[in-house]
């Protein structure tokens, strides 16, 4: 209660950080928040070009939408983990990137990550309607389902705070931290169903069967990363334009609440020692 007491108090800092993070990324610049599309863009484009054109990997059309674009597919899955990815590489050096700020005046040390997590939120944000633009440019229809998404994005964003502080903590502790934590995001991208769909981990798993001559198979392992359900609810709301599997929706839930307690928990034991270990 009385972090909960002290974050209230802190609430403009905390607005003040965050417009800071904006304002300070994209400044001097000509194109200004467009910058913000560059890197979902590139990586669209490179995907699209050797996934789609190359492997001729296409994923299901949209169910019931009918939407067959390889680039949008990717986008509705790329999009909330790059999200994932922005505030868990701002929020690891948040801490010890504001070092100086931390040992000359007392504040509630998690608002740093929090303006990191808020100022990846409004990039996001921007992105997110831009998706939503393309979308219904040919011919998906999102409107119905912008509440649901919007829960789906809160869902994930305090998913992400979660780990972004108990990693911002530990890179106090360990500055290898965030270069270990580099390497660990591009296995975890990999290990999602981003670039490719869910149905060929289904169909590889099926072939191989259970694990060992038990029961359990990789698929039940790898349905253990909670980017998965996080991207299929993405795809379904966005993309097929329809309820998300309540499955999905429980387990996003359930990540997303563990996520932020343990975080939390983490960084409220280790706050106080932040500025001797700076």
């Amino acid at each position: 209660m009385r972090g909960l007491k002290e974050l209230l108090e802190s609430r403009d800092l905390l607005v003040n950080l965050t417009l800071r993070d904006i304002r300070g990324k994209y400044r001097r610049t000509v194109l200004g928040q467009l910058w913000s599309l560059a890197n979902p863009l590139a990586a669209m484009l490179i995907y699209t070009f050797v996934f789609s054109f190359i492997l001729r990997l296409q994923p299901d059309r949209g169910d019931p939408s009918g939407l067959d674009v390889f680039a949008l597919w990717l986008l509705c899955g790329l999009l909330p983990w790059a999200f994932l990815s922005n505030v868990i590489n701002q929020g690891i050096a948040s801490i010890v990137g504001n070092a100086s700020l931390i040992q000359k005046v007392y504040f509630p040390r998690i608002v740093l990550p929090l303006a990191a997590v808020g100022a990846a939120g409004f990039n996001w944000l921007f992105e997110m309607a831009v998706l939503l633009i393309a979308l219904s440019i040919v011919g998906a229809f999102v409107l119905p389902w912008i509440p649901v998404l919007l829960l789906v994005m809160i869902l994930l964003a305090v998913f992400a705070t979660g780990i972004a502080l108990v990693l911002a903590t530990a890179n106090v502790y360990f500055r290898d931290t965030e270069y270990f934590v580099t390497i660990l995001l591009q296995i975890w991208m990999y290990l999602t169903p981003i670039i490719y769909p869910v149905s060929l981990m289904r169909t590889a798993s099926a072939d191989l069967g259970g694990l060992f001559g038990t029961s359990v198979t990789v698929l039940d392992i790898y349905q253990l990363n909670p980017m998965v359900h996080f991207v299929d609810v993405f795809r379904q709301l966005l993309y097929d334009n329809r309820w998300p599997d309540p499955t999905d929706l429980l387990v996003c839930l359930v990540w997303s609440v563990a996520s932020i307690a343990i975080g939390l928990a983490v960084f409220s034991r280790n706050q106080k020692k932040l500025a001797e270990l700076l």
